[in-house]
């Protein structure tokens, strides 16, 4: 998701770290470590449930509503 994965064109490593940057800003506690060790929805998911204390509810809530309209 946020990670690189090398041979990517400069448009995807830009579009990957504006999304990073734009987690970072609505879930405060997310590491530039965290982020490259963030491939899927799910992981993002659990990493921002655990770390917020919400429902898993809520929480798929919250990255459902975020990942709207993104390109990965």
């Amino acid at each position: 998701m946020f990670g690189f994965q090398g041979g990517e064109s400069p448009d995807t490593v830009a579009r990957k770290r504006r999304h990073m940057a734009d987690a970072q800003r609505k879930w405060r506690f997310l590491t530039n470590f965290d982020c490259s060790t963030i491939h899927t929805e799910g992981q993002l998911l659990t990493m921002v449930r655990v770390r917020s204390g919400i429902s898993h509810i809520q929480a798929k809530r919250d990255v459902d509503a975020w990942m709207a309209g993104r390109d990965f």
